[in-house]
């Protein structure tokens, strides 16, 4: 809860705290008194090394192997897009799959010729791991697994998926939109080869801001592409010499400083926040977000499968999304509502159009999900 407001609209945007609104407060003041190349100077240590070293502690990665973008899309499909695939090979989707990452399967598909399977739920929800075993080969390609979807607040076993894909070719990409800053990540636990995420979500950084952590191995894999002049030279009239080979390959050289010094300052907050204890939703929170939900009539919760996280979407037989949400509004509360066509291979699938979804954070108290169950009930 902030003053009046209570957010519950994380898996949209998390509240920025003071250190990361005033480092880009302070950054775009910087620009307008002194200049943006001057302002990016002042900043240089934390642009080109300490802003990695806090997300490596994060995601616990190596510097070298974590790329900044202005969006977790663009952090995806900068590396997805290149992948060297042809008509035996398969990709692996699940059915928490988002929108825009399909798109730009679809395309890959088109462009190549590989085929899109998608692994099936088992009733409960959960991924078929005992179908994955099973069909596992070296066709397969790709695995894209959504740790926590945004429609949906399934937690998804991202580690166990990498040790069942450990000994095949397949690369292996986790979006962990929703998941870093929720959840703890570790990608030598976790045994994938990308990884992505965004800075506005449960890490509270700024819009625009988003990462890929890539191993090596799989950086060397890609399929050439544009390198910008920040890691590279034309070295002659008809060569260009690349002299760095870190995941920073995969940037554009031009970024904005605010942002970066904003997805820093987040980033320095959530560690602080780890280091106490208190970065991530709290269980007692997230299993009385569930009870408040449940316990509405005529609620209908979209919540397969067993582990769930601080992420809950539900419909409702008389009202529709934008009646809560607007509803929820007036009374101070932050909900949101999601289009079902946004994670189509589940919810649409389900004839979900609509829902509403609700996400609480660190700063979510039980008094504020009293307050939420109280107007929930009190909604017409």
């Amino acid at each position: 809860m902030t003053g009046q407001l209570i957010h519950l609209n994380t898996a949209g945007a998390g509240l920025m705290p003071a250190a990361v609104s005033t480092a880009m407060a302070d950054c775009l003041a910087r620009e307008a008194a002194t200049g943006g190349y001057e302002t990016e100077l002042h900043h240089d240590e934390v642009l080109q090394h300490d802003v990695y070293r806090r997300l490596g502690r994060v995601l616990g990665a190596d510097a070298d192997d974590l790329a900044l973008f202005d969006s977790a899309t663009r952090a995806w499909w900068r590396v997805v897009s290149r992948l060297d695939l042809g008509p035996d090979d398969l990709i692996w989707v699940t059915p928490y799959e988002y929108a825009g990452s399909l798109i730009g399967y679809f395309n890959l598909r088109d462009r190549t010729g590989c085929t899109i399977e998608t692994i099936p739920l088992r009733p409960d929800g959960n991924l078929d791991l005992d179908w994955m075993a099973a069909h596992l080969s070296d066709r397969v390609a790709l695995v894209s697994v959504t740790h926590v979807p945004s429609g949906c607040g399934i937690v998804n076993p991202v580690a166990e998926i990498g040790r069942l894909l450990a000994p095949y070719r397949a690369r292996y990409a986790v979006d962990a939109c929703q998941a870093v800053g929720q959840l703890p990540l570790d990608v030598a636990e976790i045994g994938c080869d990308l990884l992505t995420g965004a800075g506005r979500k449960f890490l509270c950084g700024p819009r625009g801001s988003g990462f890929a952590y890539t191993t090596p191995e799989l950086r060397a894999a890609l399929l050439p592409d544009f390198t910008d002049l920040h890691v590279a030279r034309v070295s002659s009239p008809t060569a260009v010499t690349v002299h760095e080979r870190s995941a920073r390959t995969l940037e554009l050289g031009e970024r904005s400083t605010a942002v970066v010094l904003g997805l820093h300052a987040a980033l320095g907050h959530h560690l602080e926040l780890a280091e106490e204890g208190r970065a991530f939703p709290r269980k007692d929170v997230v299993e009385a977000l569930h009870a408040c939900v449940a316990g509405l009539p005529g609620a209908e919760l979209l919540a397969p499968g067993t582990q769930q996280s601080g992420i809950l979407s539900f419909r409702h037989a008389s009202l529709s999304a934008e009646q809560v949400r607007d509803g929820l509004a007036a009374r101070g509360i932050n909900g949101w509502k999601i289009s079902g066509d946004h994670t189509p291979l589940y919810l649409s699938a389900r004839g979900v159009d609509t829902a509403v979804r609700l996400s609480v954070h660190h700063y979510t108290s039980l008094e504020d999900v009293e307050a939420l169950g109280r107007a929930l009930h009190g909604l017409r």
